[in-house]
């Protein structure tokens, strides 16, 4: 279980490693840019049932901690699927990932996945 620790809040995000993984390839995309915006989530089984929300802004300090040591791999369509939320009014919903059942004929590293959203290789 992965963590986002957000400007002053005592108050740590607890998101599954995997799932932070590629919000976090959205949120540096975005936060590079200069941009804000929302990003919101379903509370995990452990906790009390409902949603939050978050507002980030470039401005104010975000840390993403992971339990495990080693980068997942990245999947494109996740990445581009939050991406697209990122730029609608609603903010970054967190969603589940849509797993393919097809196979997949090469895995792509992170950096390709970057590209994937628009960043250049100025900003990665």
């Amino acid at each position: 279980m992965g963590t986002i620790y957000y400007g002053g809040s005592a108050t740590p995000i607890h998101i599954e490693d995997r799932a932070l993984a590629h919000l976090k390839v959205v949120i540096a995309t975005k936060l590079r840019r200069g941009e804000s915006f929302t990003v919101s989530w379903q509370h995990p089984d452990d906790e009390p049932r409902g949603r939050s929300t978050i507002w980030l802004h470039p401005s104010i300090p975000l840390r993403f901690v992971f339990d495990e040591p080693e980068t997942p791999p990245l999947s494109r369509k996740w990445i581009e699927d939050l991406a697209n939320s990122a730029n609608s009014s609603g903010g970054i919903m967190l969603i589940a990932e849509h797993i393919d059942t097809a196979p997949e004929d090469v895995q792509e590293d992170a950096s390709q996945v970057v590209h994937a959203v628009g960043v250049s290789d100025d900003d990665s």
